[in-house]
């Protein structure tokens, strides 16, 4: 005979108590309705646990409880979920989760990521972030990587104030941690299309004179990585770099949140430049990889970014 939800419910929990070694306050159910409210019933299991700080797996009680109706054993149920459990703690999530607050430990992980300003306002609140037009640099911190996907966090201010370090000198560690993470390439369209395992050039050798390209074709600029890429640009020493080679200052058309293309600006004429954004936006660009209308520019002179 099959049991009802409530006694599938706390079967589940003190198995799940007794397969992890967990400590029963660690394995509670929690009801949809109750504070703060949450999408469905969920048994929480708390995998890691700080001074600040813990991590916490949710598992939707009545998607079990249905499995469990169409015939899968309460063990199977428990066996499968500790499973997912230790794959998480071979990703790295759960190690990471317990250095973050220590910020030397936690320092290799931070990285930057750009955002539209004005579209992420409310998700950037409370966040650490630096603004360059309507471009936000947020700080977020890499967990690990689970079923291919890298797991990530944008970092609080409450964060930065328990390292006890000023934002600037932890935006600065997260843009060299990036470099590094995602180096800085140039991307030629041709090898793109014929070489499937190209990676871009690497063109911050300063012993080498990279060809850049100096008329108004322009050149790709992304991460070694092509995700998230916009951000190269923004990276140490690359601006600087990218005007050397170039002779002169230039203008970035944002084609999406994973490239930048870069135009020598005594070439390229701005309205010609965001007349092709505009288009590219609206026929290859989806919406949520969308980073600004703007066109920006590099002074050589001056070693600034201003935006139109």
């Amino acid at each position: 005979m099959k049991k009802d939800y409530e006694a599938f419910v706390e079967e589940l929990r003190q198995e799940l108590i007794t397969a992890t070694g967990y400590d029963k306050s660690r394995i509670y159910f929690k009801r949809e309705e109750e504070y703060p409210q949450t999408p469905g019933d969920r048994i929480f299991v708390e995998c890691s646990v700080g001074e600040y700080s813990r991590e916490v797996c949710g598992l939707f009680a009545w998607d079990l409880y249905q499995c469990y109706l169409d015939g899968i054993l309460i063990n199977d149920i428990v066996q499968r979920t500790v499973k997912d459990l230790k794959r998480m703690e071979r990703s790295g999530i759960l190690q990471t989760a317990q250095y973050l607050d220590d910020y030397e430990k936690i320092k290799p992980n931070l990285f930057v990521r750009l955002l539209n300003l004005d579209k992420n306002r409310g998700e950037l609140k409370n966040s650490v972030f630096f603004s360059i037009g309507d471009i936000a640099m947020a700080l977020y911190v890499r967990m690990g990587k689970f079923d291919d996907v890298v797991s990530s966090f944008k970092v609080k201010k409450d964060m930065v104030e328990r390292w006890d370090r000023r934002q600037e000198e932890v935006f600065a560690d997260a843009l060299q941690n990036t470099s590094c993470i995602t180096p800085p390439r140039i991307f030629q369209w041709e090898k793109l299309v014929f070489e499937p395992d190209y990676r871009g050039d690497d063109f911050m050798d300063t012993l080498t004179d990279f060809p850049l390209k100096k008329d108004a074709a322009g050149n790709c600029l992304s991460t070694e990585e092509r995700t998230n890429g916009a951000v190269a640009v923004f990276l140490p020493g690359v601006a600087k770099r990218l005007s050397d080679l170039m002779g002169s200052g230039f203008y970035m058309v944002f084609t999406s949140i994973h490239e930048v293309m870069i135009h020598n600006d005594k070439e390229a004429e701005v309205e010609r430049l965001r007349s092709v954004l505009i288009d590219t936006l609206r026929e290859a660009t989806p919406e949520d990889e969308v980073l600004t209308l703007n066109i920006y520019h590099y002074s050589r002179d001056t070693g600034k970014f201003s935006w139109k």
